[in-house]
């Protein structure tokens, strides 16, 4: 791929992923994108067969750079205990950021019947990586079992993000990190 064609595809992508965050999939249609991302259809079409394509693909590149910034985040904290606790403050921190619309795989997947649709597999494979990623953090923990605390802490965050979406309270990712600190001791406690 040449750099105009790399740029105009991005181009494409990075406007698809904006829309579909702000609108969602449903109200993001062809001529939408033309008109925001300035490349003509038949442009768009070159590089993606249907809309669904173009939406696989953004949702794909965002999932990418999420968690990319969310794990280069919550890393900062020097331990696997602190880096638990720090992704909730991260996750307030995006919450109060410009333009927060909550979870853009929570949203496209409420708006996908079929749990075999593309974009469906897309969502859950977004929250597959942030249990994964938890798990990786639960492991270094030393605990005999991690897999049901990463479980319990993806259900906090998931239940966090919702809530400061649906009812615009950004604390809750600061109660989510208050029960966090109740079970992860609760989980430490029964190691010691």
């Amino acid at each position: 791929m040449n750099t105009s064609t790399s740029i105009t595809r991005e181009k494409i992508l990075a406007t698809a992923e904006q829309l579909i965050y702000q609108n969602g999939i449903q109200a993001t249609g062809m001529d939408l994108l033309v008109k925001t991302s300035g490349v003509a259809r038949k442009s768009i079409y070159r590089y993606f067969a249907t809309k669904d394509e173009v939406a696989a693909a953004a949702l794909n590149a965002r999932d990418v750079r999420w968690m990319n910034w969310f794990r280069a985040e919550s890393d900062q904290a020097p331990d696997a205990r602190a880096r638990i606790l720090n992704m909730f403050t991260v996750l307030k921190r995006w919450f109060e950021s410009e333009g927060f619309r909550g979870c853009a795989f929570i949203n496209t997947a409420g708006e996908v019947g079929d749990p075999q649709d593309p974009i469906r597999l897309i969502a859950k494979l977004h929250k597959q990586k942030l249990l994964a990623y938890t798990l990786e953090l639960c492991e270094q923990l030393d605990i005999a079992d991690p897999d049901p605390l990463a479980n319990q802490l993806l259900i906090l965050m998931e239940g966090a993000i919702t809530v400061a979406r649906v009812m615009g309270d950004y604390s809750s990712a600061d109660n989510a990190q208050a029960v966090a600190r109740l079970i992860l001791e609760k989980h430490l406690a029964a190691e010691a």
